[in-house]
């Protein structure tokens, strides 16, 4: 029976890192054979890219995820079984706003402490993917002071401890064939800063629900009620459910087009999707600043069972 193992997992459940790039493809879909046979090469070099550079940077962290949606894993796997919370994101509405389902087949999540390790390591893997992809969005993010995101709070005081963190991201038992992959949601926010900027600090730790100095917790009466940590914020049956974020900002500061990529590893889709339901429904405060860009799930499986598909055992 297979059993739990972290270090069968691809990079979901910890190091942030501090240069990252996010890439969505879409496949051609000209001749799926051919797709298929060259995604099985790129799942197997792609582990071999990833060992070298390893070697060749050895003090860069470099940690690597690849994903596909379930698009994807219909065109590229249309025989095998797909895990078992593996959906196309359709989109989510609330009273005002909405959260947008973006194209994207494959996901790449690439971070090291160095720009040139990522960069290495996106140029080596596009040798494999270019002729049957086009890019979606490529989306370069980094890590700012002190871990804060763009918005100038610590970002990720509510994920779990870094200890704590494979078993909220990573697919157990409950999926055997599944065990060790991740449900990985990726969206990408752009914020109207000046507007952010134009509130008063006060204002702003209303809406996030901490101080944004020492990142303390305000106490539920100082919050507003759309305060991000309170519609964020997921129970089942009384227990606080987690996720693994990893969001990092990103910005073009000349264009003033400015940002937070969120993505969010998962053991249980629904725990996700449940919080950008509240999220929406509630009409959290970031949404009232903020432009949502792209939004789609993807499946990141287990290193297993890339080797799985590096063999052809899955169409």
């Amino acid at each position: 029976m297979s059993t739990v193992n972290p270090g069968k997992a691809q990079d979901v459940w910890k190091d942030v890192g501090r240069n990252v790039d996010f890439i969505v493809l879409k496949l051609k879909r000209e001749n799926q054979a051919d797709e298929q046979a060259a995604i099985q090469e790129f799942a197997d070099r792609s582990q071999a890219i990833i060992r070298s550079l390893r070697i060749r940077a050895d003090q860069d962290d470099l940690k690597v995820s690849i994903g596909f949606s379930a698009n994807a894993w219909d065109w590229l796997f249309p025989t095998a079984a797909k895990p078992a919370e593996l959906e196309t994101f359709t989109s989510l509405k609330g009273p005002e706003y909405t959260m947008p389902a973006t194209e994207g087949d494959i996901f790449l999540h690439v971070r090291a402490a160095t720009e040139a390790v990522v960069y290495e390591t996106v140029t080596q893997f596009m040798y494999f993917l270019k002729d049957v992809t086009t890019l979606v969005d490529e989306t370069k993010g980094f890590r700012y002071f002190e871990g804060r995101a763009i918005i100038g709070f610590i970002d990720g005081t509510e994920a779990p401890a870094i200890e704590d963190a494979a078993d909220y991201a990573i697919v157990g038992d409950e999926d055997p064939e599944f065990i060790n992959g991740s449900y990985a949601f990726a969206q990408k926010w752009v914020h109207e800063m000046d507007v952010w900027e134009a509130m008063k600090i006060e204002h702003q730790e209303k809406a996030v629900g901490r101080h944004k100095f020492n990142d303390l917790e305000l106490d539920d009466e100082e919050k507003l009620p759309n305060a991000h940590n309170v519609a964020a914020k997921v129970e089942i049956d009384g227990e606080e459910q987690k996720i693994v974020r990893m969001n990092v900002p990103f910005s073009d500061a000349a264009s003033g087009k400015t940002g937070t990529y969120f993505i969010g590893y998962a053991r249980h889709w629904q725990v996700t999707k449940l919080m950008l339901t509240q999220m929406v429904e509630q009409s959290d405060f970031l949404l009232t600043f903020s432009r949502l860009q792209s939004g789609q799930l993807f499946f990141i499986p287990s290193r297993d069972l890339l080797a799985e598909i590096a063999d052809g055992n899955l169409n």
